[in-house]
């Protein structure tokens, strides 16, 4: 592929995508990656050359319509995705799944309702026994035991009724987020809607949810995401609203998490419309990069590998329209972001040295990607 082109993918269909995915997994040296999509075909599949930072498809993974999330059990043996649905078996919720991986390709093996409407994310404990949803239209979240990938019905599930003062986007709670402490302990649940993250302990055993307290976010930030650094006590929750992020500190003791800082994303002078998005952080702790929509850019910063404090490195182009997700490779050599109004990932090259991230970069074709993931 050429250099990078806004004009070129905008006018590349997504019919015509599909169209030239072969429909069966033909054998491939590259890594496989598999890409939520908000299409009826839900996950496609694709291959990655990290020598030439190409991207082809390969084929419909699972057909399972509008898949917001995709996450991997720890041995990735499984696949489990969110599919932001109006109902599923004759009620108003999402559907919540789970897959067989073998040689590159997903065997369905269970679904079930999560809490409500609106599901827009899953996450994988560390132990790989309990998924929590997230419902952003129901307000709501879910949890589910797990046996041999297999999905037991819900276990728990909480309605949240909070809702700030963004009238039109917190009229009513929007849980946008499920993680989990380092230590596994305790489960969080972002509350875009009610501009707080509650905090839960968690039994591994029984995949049971106990309230033990809440960060409040500023009002009308809109707290939509949570990652842990590597140094174990720092965490970043990204406001989308206000387009700014929390540094918390995580206490060990008992899950809280304190303010630190508040990190702003926007250009000084900008009024526009915005909306912060999602997180990436190296493995090794040292950089991080967050994403923001409308404005469309990716922020990188170095980060402290101790203290997980952040100083600006800058803002450079996402390659497409309302960056939804965004991961590094397995290499760390490039950064893939998956542009979902422009119906196109785009490939970045990647100084591990530095982190800084090339302005231009490569462009390849795929229909309203929502989460990129490797295989």
């Amino acid at each position: 592929m050429g250099k990078l082109n806004r004009r070129d993918f905008l006018m590349t269909a997504s019919a015509a995508t599909l169209a030239a995915a072969s429909p069966s997994f033909a054998a491939s040296p590259h890594q496989r990656v598999f890409i939520g999509s908000g299409t009826p075909d839900g996950i496609l599949a694709y291959d990655w050359d990290p020598a030439t930072a190409e991207v082809s498809p390969a084929g419909v993974a699972a057909k399972l319509a509008n898949v917001d999330w995709i996450t991997f059990s720890p041995g990735r043996e499984f696949l489990y995705a969110a599919s932001e649905v109006d109902s599923f078996n004759g009620k108003p919720t999402g559907e919540v799944a789970s897959f067989r991986v073998q040689n590159g390709e997903l065997h369905p093996l269970s679904a079930r309702n999560s809490a409500s409407d609106g599901t827009c994310h899953v996450a994988l404990d560390h132990t790989g026994h309990v998924l929590l949803s997230a419902d952003y239209g129901g307000g709501s979240a879910a949890s589910f035991l797990i046996d041999a990938g297999q999905l037991r019905p819900a276990v728990w599930t909480e309605h949240y009724t909070v809702h700030g003062p963004n009238a039109d986007r917190q009229q009513s709670a929007h849980a946008h987020f499920a993680s989990y402490s380092p230590d596994n302990r305790f489960a969080y649940i972002n509350d875009l809607g009610g501009d707080v993250i509650h905090i839960y302990n968690l039994n591994t055993a029984t995949a049971l949810l106990t309230p033990v307290g809440t960060y409040h976010a500023r009002p009308g930030a809109g707290p939509r995401t949570l990652h842990f650094h590597p140094n174990g006590h720092t965490a970043y929750s990204v406001n989308e609203l206000d387009s700014t992020v929390d540094v918390l500190e995580w206490s060990k003791a008992d899950g809280s998490l304190t303010f630190v800082k508040r990190i702003e994303l926007l250009p000084e002078g900008y009024h526009g419309p915005t909306r912060a998005c999602d997180t990436v952080i190296s493995k090794d702790g040292k950089s991080v990069y967050f994403a923001n929509r409308d404005n469309d850019f990716l922020f990188s910063f170095r980060a402290d590998a101790r203290t997980g404090a952040l100083a600006p490195i800058g803002r450079s182009s996402c390659g497409g329209k309302t960056p939804r997700n965004f991961v590094l490779d397995p290499t760390e050599r490039w950064m893939l972001v998956a542009n979902q109004d422009s119906n196109n990932v785009s490939v970045f090259a990647r100084d591990p040295q530095t982190g800084v991230l090339a302005e231009q970069g490569k462009s390849f074709a795929a229909p309203a990607p929502m989460c990129i993931l490797f295989a």
